[in-house]
């Protein structure tokens, strides 16, 4: 479908290009802009380095600051998009209320009506393409330097720079059509007019995924006298209305809180053009009184324009703000979507059932495809992408470049691809067991099924680990960042090195090179504790900070000592004398922490030996 509709837009917009060169202006103006504005979300991502993050989570405990949020963080950046996706982020990860989102949302909106404002009062009364030019030539020098914060300087002054060259060629486009012919002649009156001319701002919005682009072709078609005033405030509804379809798709590849955040963006909007629509006739009554009293002309319908987008917006927020709590209590009781289907097992079908061999192979195999659903979710719950840490790539720089923890919505994963698989792996060995077996092969799937309730724990330990990651993983204290990074790298480099020895052919690997990984585990943990104490006893840390890394490093341990024992099974031997040699060679509990505390092992058990 998304394809069929690029199809038909650049079908279109070709044919128009083709049929009228003033509209080459116009179209190049709407370019430009839309690139400013994506250099400029460019420019802020450089800065913001758990900043914006942050500042969400300490200003979202009242409505009001939600609100105020909103407002601000939008108009600096002049995309409400960027600030609606991040908060459909963190309201995914649980790190904000659903209430918080919406009165973030509902600020957003707020905001966006500062870009009108701009656009009318400067941007069509001063020749700013003249200050264009420079601020895209600086720009593209400080691009060129390796900083990243100077990067982000030049983004920003070339995002600039665009916006103001895309409104000066869609002035010049317009005032080119305007000699042409008028666009005005086809001014739709009344009901209908106000109604057609709302669906046209909302489709337009919706092509270019941009409400502040949508305005700026409103103004600037106003100002060239090619749509009425009438006609450009139904235009603003519809391009409020339309602003909702973004959010709604980056609603779709949330979680259920997410979901809910888009579904309440979508009803705000909704809501807000329908009162303006309804009462289109007292707001501009209203309008044209604020006018009076403020110092705009009673002709300059520009500035009325902006107004009227301004006064509606927050007509929005004064109706839905007594109601945000209900609001959130309906979404949360209604608002559900299917999940997606379990996934199945790959291995375990009645055939296999028909020697013990073949049983337990199916087992192995579908406890090795347990992990590596495992693998994958622990990797994101690090923040990290599958690939990286599959790859040669530095862990640590991978680490120390993160810029905002990604939502993870750890219990719809484990439903689908972890529990399902489990609940599969234990019920098929109970009919595997209602068979008649020797003990060897008893043994070998109790064994399996121990591997595979590890890899269920440990992703269990990583919904806790993760649930304080999202909080503290960007925190702007170093010592608290170093501590978590520490920790992801850890655990990454973990998930590395077993894939590693997964590649070998079961039984080639000696529960020494296990024990190694368990030995380097057991040292790393032993030295954050120490640090995290030292840290107490100097008081650099809180004490509630202090025990959430405590508790985290409890889980960080856990979810290495679980991924190694489930990979001990996957990667021993069938053979009973192999594994009775390697069992052998082992080292237990008690050697491990000796030997990372710096002590040897005992001599006690005959075969022990130091690796």
């Amino acid at each position: 479908m998304q394809r069929i509709l690029l199809i038909a837009v650049f079908l279109v917009l070709g044919y128009g290009l083709w049929a009228s060169p003033d509209l080459k202006e116009i179209a190049a103006g709407v370019a430009l802009f839309l690139f400013g504005m994506i250099s400029l979300e460019n420019g802020f991502k450089a800065f913001m380095g758990g900043a914006l993050e942050t500042a969400l989570r300490r200003s979202t405990d009242r409505l009001w600051k939600s609100i105020g949020f909103g407002i601000a963080s939008t108009t600096l950046m002049q995309s409400s998009t960027l600030v609606s996706l991040v908060t459909i982020s963190f309201v995914s990860a649980e790190m904000i209320t659903l209430a918080a989102g919406i009165g973030i949302i509902m600020g957003a909106n707020l905001g966006t009506t500062t870009g009108a404002w701009l656009i009318a009062g400067l941007g069509l009364r001063v020749d700013i393409a003249a200050y264009a030019m420079p601020m895209l030539v600086f720009g593209v020098i400080l691009l060129l330097n390796r900083s990243r914060a100077l990067k982000g300087v030049g983004y920003l002054l070339m995002g600039i720079g665009f916006l103001f060259l895309g409104i000066h060629y869609m002035k010049e486009g317009f005032d080119a059509v305007q000699e042409g012919f008028d666009l005005a002649a086809y001014a739709v009156p009344g009901l209908p007019g106000l109604l057609l001319f709302t669906a046209i701002g909302m489709a337009v919005t919706v092509i270019m995924q941009s409400s502040h682009a949508t305005l700026l072709v409103i103004i600037t078609a106003l100002a060239a006298g090619q749509v009425t005033y009438e006609n450009a405030l139904a235009l603003a509804i519809g391009a409020n209305l339309g602003s909702a379809f973004t959010t709604a798709l980056g609603g779709l590849t949330a979680n259920l809180g997410g979901k809910r955040l888009a579904v309440a963006h979508v009803l705000f909007n909704v809501m807000t053009a329908a009162v303006a629509v309804a009462l289109i006739g007292q707001m501009a009554w209203a309008v044209d009184q604020i006018s009076g009293w403020v110092g705009i002309a009673e002709d300059d319908f520009l500035l009325k324009l902006a107004l009227f987008h301004t006064l509606f917006n927050l007509l929005g927020v004064v109706l839905l703000a007594p109601f945000v709590r209900p609001l959130e209590r309906l979404l949360i009781r209604y608002v559900h979507f299917a999940p997606p289907p379990a996934e199945q097992p790959r291995f375990l079908f009645p055939e296999s059932l028909k020697t013990p061999a073949t049983a337990v192979t199916a087992v192995r195999n579908e406890v090795a495809h347990l992990y590596d659903n495992a693998h994958g979710l622990i990797a994101h719950g690090m923040s990290l992408r599958r690939r990286v840490i599959d790859s040669d790539a530095s862990l640590s720089q991978a680490v120390r470049q993160t810029r905002r923890i990604m939502p993870l919505d750890v219990d719809d994963i484990y439903e689908t691809k972890i529990k399902s698989l489990h609940s599969a792996i234990v019920g098929f060995i109970g009919e595997v067991h209602a068979r008649e077996i020797s003990e060897q092969w008893t043994e070998r799937l109790y064994d399996l099924q121990q591997a595979s309730r590890a890899i269920v724990e440990a992703v269990k330990a990583t919904k806790h680990l993760h649930k304080n990651l999202s909080r503290y993983g960007v925190s702007p204290s170093p010592s608290v960042r170093e501590h978590y990074d520490g920790i992801r790298v850890q655990i990454a480099r973990l998930l590395r090195e077993i894939g590693q020895l997964r590649t070998e052919e079961p039984g080639a690997v000696t529960s020494l090179s296990l024990d190694s990984l368990r030995l380097g585990l057991e040292r790393s943990s032993m030295e954050r504790m120490n640090s995290i104490n030292r840290m107490i006893r100097d008081r650099q840390l809180p004490p509630q900070i202090a025990t959430s890394l405590m508790n985290d490093e409890a889980y960080a341990h856990e979810i290495g000592e679980k991924l190694i024992d489930a990979s001990r099974v996957l990667l021993q031997s069938d053979e009973p004398g192999d594994r009775i040699a390697d069992e052998r060679l082992a080292l237990d509990e008690g050697d491990i922490e000796r030997i990372a505390r710096g002590s040897k092992p005992t001599a006690d058990a005959p075969g022990e030996t130091t690796p």
